[in-house]
């Protein structure tokens, strides 16, 4: 079971061109979500629009996800977006069951967002 690739949303492409991102001082989030409900995708720009597969609250899951580091390096040209530290949801009183991780600034843009499994399935 190996995760797909990382895909950025168009708007999040061109928001990083244009340094519409400030990586040191923004607030980014990875969130949990399901094969139900709105589905992220390269269009998609604003996080609440993908509220609905959101994964629900509980079971060792807060709404919202997890606050995460992006580290932008690289050359000019050519850049990388990293996450300084994995996220990491422990499970209490129930399993944590997902589809899909997203990354989003929050309070707005959806960033980037992969399968938690290229199979595609639900990774417990």
């Amino acid at each position: 079971m190996a995760a797909g690739a990382w895909v950025f949303t168009y708007h999040a492409l061109t928001n990083i061109l244009q340094a519409e991102y400030d990586f040191d001082d923004d607030t980014f989030k990875m969130a949990l979500h399901l094969s139900s409900g709105t589905q992220p995708a390269t269009s998609t720009t604003d996080w609440a629009a993908l509220d609905d597969s959101e994964h629900a609250e509980g079971t060792g899951y807060t709404n919202g996800g997890i606050a995460v580091n992006l580290v932008v390096s690289g050359a000019a040209g050519t850049k990388t977006v990293d996450i300084d530290t994995d996220p990491v949801w422990t499970a209490s009183g129930g399993d944590i069951v997902a589809y899909w991780a997203v990354i989003y600034e929050s309070g707005g843009d959806v960033v980037c967002y992969c399968l938690l499994d290229s199979t595609p399935a639900n990774v417990t």
